[in-house]
């Protein structure tokens, strides 16, 4: 899957959004932007989380951290996060390439509140050296993201 496989959705759906290759590794938010040259919550950090019944998807601004109270009053259970050698099965993208599409099978995303500060964040594109710029309007309408507060 990974990055063909983003490529492959955005084509399917006739976005207009590039698939970005950097030189650097884009794996983390801090080697993201500074490959962008954008502050780190511009980075929309994918995180892979399995709960009881099923995997999803919560996409979070570059510079916050998950607020496991909130978390759990939401999803009315404690995070987990799946692991590194996990991760390609389960959704398709290597560890630091997560898309929130493109994904190897159907699974739920969630949009933090906190990206609402931009009009535009970065999102790896399935690869640990890709990424793209994506309005958050149309992340939210790519994805069939749902809004959410679960981040400090």
């Amino acid at each position: 899957m990974t990055v063909e496989s983003v490529r492959k959705y955005i084509d399917e759906k006739n976005l207009d959004i590039e698939i970005l290759h950097m030189k650097t590794s884009t794996a983390t938010v801090e080697l993201a932007a500074e490959s962008l040259g954008v502050e780190p919550g511009r980075i929309a950090k994918s995180m892979a989380i399995r709960l009881k019944d099923r995997d999803i998807i919560l996409v979070v601004k570059g510079d916050v951290r998950l607020d496991n109270r909130k978390f759990k009053d939401h999803f009315r259970e404690k995070p987990r996060f799946i692991d590194g050698d996990e991760m390609l099965e389960a959704t398709g993208h290597p560890v630091g390439g997560v898309c929130p599409f493109g994904l190897s099978k159907p699974m739920d995303i969630y949009l933090d509140q906190s990206l609402k500060v931009y009009d535009y964040v970065f999102p790896a594109a399935g690869g640990p050296n890709t990424c793209l710029r994506i309005d958050v309007d149309l992340l939210e309408k790519v994805t069939c993201g749902q809004w959410v507060d679960v981040c400090k």
